[in-house]
């Protein structure tokens, strides 16, 4: 398993000021974040509709050691609170999920969605402004034509560095029900975004309508047994997306087969053991999050207590389970009560899809290498790690004899939980958002 040491801690609001992680409002914590194509930018997305973009640090011969860094690039707001008049309802400006396209120009482009709109943003930088105008002046105010006496070419003069985001297309009143995913197509044409119920195709060029490619909303509501909870493209096959649901199976659909895909190609589902059947066991079997593997081969999946590896030709049980903090299974009762147990962990791939990562509570992380079979338990936390140390591995106790570094499961703090992770397409660099914290944690350099 690969060394962490701690790179860069960011706070999200403001991101140039350290506070101390008691000190943040419900709008500061961090509901996304995810890195780019190349790696070079990382965005994050909070609960008060901003999008925070960092740009990591080019390499300087003066300062080698700063090559990996991430500074603040760009901030804006991306959506605000509105409501809906006929229904009655109050549509929050959280983020819920970021994905970028692959870059083709010099700007960024990146999807982002809230409960009920997806925005197509264009981030863009500026370092020369026109002047010169023969209507107006350098004020931008018009000149009377009488006193034009010249004619001026307009130059561009250089200016200040400027970053601006831009709002190119709002994809929006498609979704009855709160969108949980997107995911862009590997033909960079279109994308899908996905709520409790339905799975809509659309183009990046058109806003105004969309196709319908999954339903599972029945006739009569009463009936309901089961929703949609994440969905995405396959990375290679344009025509391949999985999606999966709150009872822990995976459809996988073809889209050449049908223009409703409400018949999947292949249905992935362990069977339950009987005898271990109790009172959580739905609840704990939904599926939070599903990823495709970087070579497409794989599916990983994560639900409550584990995170599963699927193999796209194996759909009767998964390749790989892991246990993720199956010391928690005598304490969902507890769970139960307090809601944690409904809270959605999202798992992600490393670079070459050897390693897998997700979070659990107290601020843990988990990573499991899938060749060594080792795993790890590692801790984001101001409070026991200093820029560029070492981090530790840390271990839960439970019941028995405490050892001095453990943990017991006990002191677990539930409300400090890592729900959403990105690591870097081709790097040893993850980034973990706690709370209100974004941590960026690198491997151990020499």
């Amino acid at each position: 398993m690969k060394c962490f040491s701690r790179y860069l801690p960011y706070l999200f609001r403001p991101p140039s000021t350290i506070l101390s992680s008691t000190c943040h409002t419900e709008a500061d914590i961090i509901s996304t974040v995810e890195f780019n194509s190349s790696g070079e930018l990382l965005a994050t997305g909070d609960k008060g509709g901003r999008v925070v973009v960092f740009q990591r640090e080019q390499e300087s011969k003066s300062q080698p050691q700063r090559r990996g860094e991430y500074n603040v690039y760009s901030t804006f707001q991306s959506h605000e609170p509105e409501f809906d008049y006929l229904k009655s309802l109050e549509i929050e400006e959280k983020i819920n999920k970021i994905k970028w396209l692959p870059q083709q120009n010099a700007a960024y482009f990146l999807l982002s969605t809230n409960d009920k709109t997806v925005k197509l943003w264009k981030i863009s930088e500026r370092d020369k402004r026109p002047e010169g105008y023969n209507l107006k002046d350098d004020d931008g105010r018009i000149r009377d034509p009488s006193t034009i006496t010249s004619l001026r070419v307009p130059v561009l003069q250089p200016m200040d560095l400027m970053v601006e985001a831009t709002a190119r297309r709002v994809f929006s009143n498609a979704h009855t029900y709160h969108i949980n995913s997107i995911s862009v197509n590997s033909d960079l044409q279109t994308y899908i975004s996905t709520d409790d119920l339905r799975v809509n195709l659309w183009n990046l060029e058109i806003t105004d309508r969309s196709f319908n490619i999954v339903d599972i909303k029945p006739a009569n509501m009463e009936e309901l047994t089961e929703v949609i909870t994440s969905a995405e493209f396959h990375p290679q096959q344009c025509n391949t997306f999985a999606y999966s649901s709150s009872k822990g199976s995976i459809r996988l659909c073809d889209m050449r087969e049908a223009a409703l895909c409400d018949k999947h190609c292949k249905y992935f589902e362990e069977p339950e053991d009987p005898s271990t059947r109790s009172f959580f066991s739905e609840i704990i079997s939904s599926i939070s999050d599903v990823k495709f593997s970087h070579n497409g081969r794989y599916l990983m999946t994560r639900d409550y207590l584990t995170v599963k590896v699927w193999d796209l030709q194996m759909e009767n049980k998964p390749l790989e389970t892991y246990q993720v903090h199956d010391y928690l299974r005598g304490k969902l009762c507890s769970l139960y009560e307090n809601d944690c147990i409904f809270d959605k962990f999202e798992c992600v791939w490393n670079g070459s899809d050897s390693v897998i990562m997700t979070g659990s509570y107290n601020n843990f992380f988990r990573m499991f290498d899938r060749n060594t079979k080792r795993d790890v338990t590692l801790e984001a936390s101001r409070e026991n790690s200093k820029p560029r140390a070492i981090l530790k591995p840390r271990k839960v106790c439970v019941g028995g004899k405490r050892r001095k570094d453990e943990i017991s499961v006990d002191s677990l703090d539930f409300s400090k939980k890592i729900l959403h992770t990105t690591w870097h397409p081709h790097e040893n660099i993850i980034a973990v958002a706690a709370t209100n914290n974004l941590y960026i944690f690198q491997d151990k350099v020499n």
